[in-house]
């Protein structure tokens, strides 16, 4: 569970937590149970103090029994946490150094069983954000309820929705590219009614009559019929090609010129990603798709399509995708329901609307669940493309946030034996050279003087200059940030986080205003 030898190097963070618990059980325990259950899991060590330095000091617990025998009593009483997630398995007592303490597992609790929440109040719920347990907003233990219903959320029929909110345009688009991916289809010769009962966007309702489905409506409805059933619905691209401007493109769902639906956006969206300038088209594109296509081209729909899917729609903030230059960054509303690391190995899949995974399926797009985020980041490893990276934000509003590099980064090591040479024009050459299989970057001035340094140096500078374009970006789209706005994002600590940020004011990247916990950032004017 813990290795107490390595102690010193420990701190308080989203998935560690430690308690003085001399006198008892801590009331704030309980918040963290809450907190660590509503999130990603974790551990909370009994009888460990904080120190100034943020190290951890074990102090012990004089009678560890008894503070179990509380906790399980505590933790089976419905009227204190409404659910026990927790097994025997999960808490222990543990002597170090002549000195026990207790360590409880929290685990991550099941999408089917959030929220947990404490004193027979479910808004009395709490998330772990950094090192801290906070109460959630109204709005995410709604879409912790949402998110635990048997029935994923685009299955619903909408009984008071008529057929016209359908753009039936956007289904004939759809049925044509349905018809190119799938030619012999045994519902290619249904009628409209049919063959959108087929794929789920109509549905019987309670009273036997067919209405559109949630997805249906989703995928095929006018933008002005959707917000009727999703107020917040809203979907976003931005183009980022020129820096002196705030987007050289635009497409959004309220703009009246389009229908507005996920089908023409995603293709919309697609046909533009596919114009940055370091993502090659080497072949032809038939109704808004790739037919003979590139892995990355295969990846960035693998990406669009599983965004889309994830959704919460019901949620704040809409969908926005962002094509810069030398990445690609993809937004949602909503939170990953299994763990990012789940996410990024594969294997497993909880996709929010299982209809409209259906609805791509149909079109080649997301062949297999829990197989798109796997295939992107492998693609863009073979391709040596800048690692992705994916987060997601738990603050009022929940997000997941896909940032997708399209930028190369040519770096071998000495183990391969493999050169790379980037070309400079104002300085001669950059390349990485081996020896005594330590790696070096070479660079040679124009005086042919050469001075090395360490690859770790340099992966060092390239990670800070990644990190401080992602807090440009969120100060361009929030005005102003806070510190704690931060770690969860970068998946760094708060100490990385005030370096960074002490760099950029020093840079001239940032202008802090105000002092200790009230300070805040902003772009320069």
């Amino acid at each position: 569970m813990v290795d107490f030898k390595k102690l010193d190097s420990f701190r308080e963070d989203n998935r560690l937590e430690a308690k003085k618990s001399e006198g008892g059980l801590p009331q704030s325990m309980w918040q963290t149970y809450s907190a660590f259950a509503n999130t990603d899991g974790g551990i909370i060590l009994l009888g460990v103090v904080e120190n100034p330095d943020k190290t951890l000091n074990i102090i012990g617990i004089k009678n560890p029994e008894k503070l179990v025998t509380d906790f399980w009593n505590t933790v089976n009483n419905p009227s204190k946490v409404n659910l026990n997630i927790v097994k025997d398995k999960n808490v222990q007592i543990i002597e170090h150094e002549n000195k026990k303490i207790i360590a409880i597992e929290i685990p991550r609790a099941e999408r089917t069983d959030k929220p947990i929440y404490l004193k027979n109040d479910i808004w009395n719920a709490y998330r772990r954000n950094g090192d801290g347990d906070y109460r959630c907003s109204k709005s995410i233990v709604k879409a912790m309820i949402r998110d635990s219903a048997d029935q994923t959320q685009d299955m619903r029929v909408l009984e008071k929705m008529p057929f016209s909110a359908f753009d039936y345009e956007t289904v004939k688009g759809y049925r044509n590219v349905m018809g190119t991916t799938r030619p012999n289809h045994v519902w290619a010769n249904l009628d409209d009614d049919d063959f959108l009962l087929k794929l789920g966007a109509i549905g019987r309702g309670d009273d036997e009559k067919l209405h559109p489905t949630a997805a249906g409506l989703l995928m095929f409805g006018f933008e002005y019929e959707i917000v009727r059933e999703f107020p917040y619905y809203f979907l976003d691209y931005q183009e980022h090609f020129d820096i002196g401007l705030r987007w050289t493109d635009r497409i959004t769902s309220t703009s009246g010129e389009w229908s507005g639906n996920l089908f023409e956006f995603y293709r919309k969206a697609y046909n533009k990603l596919i114009q940055n300038p370091n993502i090659k088209i080497p072949f032809k594109i038939e109704n808004g798709f790739r037919v003979d296509d590139t892995p990355i081209h295969k990846a960035l729909r693998e990406a669009l399509a599983n965004c889309l899917i994830n959704a919460d729609y019901y949620g704040e903030g809409g969908v926005v995708i962002k094509n810069y230059i030398n990445k690609i960054v993809i937004e949602n509303p909503g939170n990953l329901r299994i763990k990012i690391e789940e996410a990024i190995s594969g294997g497993f899949s909880s996709p929010r609307n299982t209809v409209l995974m259906k609805m791509f399926n149909l079109l080649d797009i997301g062949e297999r669940a829990g197989s798109g985020i796997p295939n992107i980041y492998n693609i863009w490893n073979i391709h040596k493309f800048s690692k992705p990276q994916i987060s997601q934000s738990l603050d009022e509003t929940e997000r997941i946030i896909l940032i997708m590099p399209v930028s190369k980064i040519s770096i071998k090591s000495s183990d391969n034996q493999e050169k790379v040479a980037i070309k400079s024009s104002d300085n001669g050459e950059v390349a990485i050279k081996s020896s005594d299989n330590q790696e070096k970057v070479a660079i040679k001035s124009s005086d042919n003087e050469e001075v090395a340094i360490k690859s770790s140096d340099n992966q060092e500078a390239i990670r800070s200059e990644k990190q401080k374009e992602i807090i440009i970006e969120l100060v361009k789209e929030r005005e102003v940030i806070k510190s704690t706005d931060l770690p969860v994002l970068l998946n760094v600590g708060k100490q990385r986080v005030r370096k960074l940020l002490l760099e950029m004011v020093n840079e001239g990247m940032l202008v802090s205003m105000g002092g200790n916990r009230n300070r805040t950032y902003r772009l320069p004017t």
